[in-house]
């Protein structure tokens, strides 16, 4: 299944995300095998950045080190699939800032949540930053649901046992992009919530 043919947004009426930078994971998966998502903040200003970009996109390298950090030996996007991880963002388009409004995550989250449906053999998603958490919670909400995650900082939330729909959720710090690189502390809880996901599942 090529799941950008399965996802579209109607319209667009997010404004502060750039919509030409719009992206969906263009890749043939198998969906049976993908028993994690990793879900990270948004697409990437130059679509050559993104995951499934030609040759060695930006957010591909940091991810794959952030694996590489976590005990996984991958070298390669097929390596991660074949470890039955899913790598999506939670905005499907461009940042034009820092942050992005509570409003855009919420209408985007609806692109996500049916994306995350396409899975059914999920058991873990890991939410890389706050983007995704947020996400995650609006899904929830959407769904009649408490929150998943609760209100604080990833440093005090990480760690704790969380679930939504009877799936592990790890709140873990972003992989993807420069900033990956920059912070040693954050890289080593970003290894530890990779490595407790990838357990979880063997």
């Amino acid at each position: 299944m090529q799941i950008d043919k399965k996802l579209s947004c109607e319209g667009f009426p997010c404004t502060d995300v750039r919509h030409e930078c719009y992206i969906v994971p263009a890749v043939q998966v198998k969906p049976n095998d993908i028993s994690i998502i990793l879900i990270s903040e948004a697409a990437p200003a130059d679509p050559g950045d993104y995951y499934y970009a030609k040759g060695t996109p930006l957010f591909l390298q940091t991810t794959l080190q952030a694996f590489n950090d976590a005990g996984a030996k991958v070298s390669s996007l097929r390596d991660i699939l074949a470890l039955g991880v899913y790598l999506t963002t939670a905005v499907k388009c461009g940042k034009t800032g820092y942050g992005i409004k509570a409003s855009t995550i919420e209408e985007c989250s609806s692109i996500l949540r049916k994306e995350m449906a396409q899975f059914p053999n999920v058991r873990a998603f890991l939410l890389m930053g706050d983007v995704a958490i947020k996400a995650i919670n609006c899904i929830a909400h959407e769904a009649g649901e408490q929150r998943v995650i609760p209100v604080g900082s990833t440093y005090k939330i990480r760690g704790h046992e969380y679930f939504f729909q009877g799936k592990r959720v790890f709140p873990s710090y972003l992989q993807a992009g420069p900033s990956f690189f920059i912070e040693k502390s954050k890289r080593r809880m970003i290894a530890k919530d990779i490595a407790a996901a990838l357990s979880l599942v063997k």
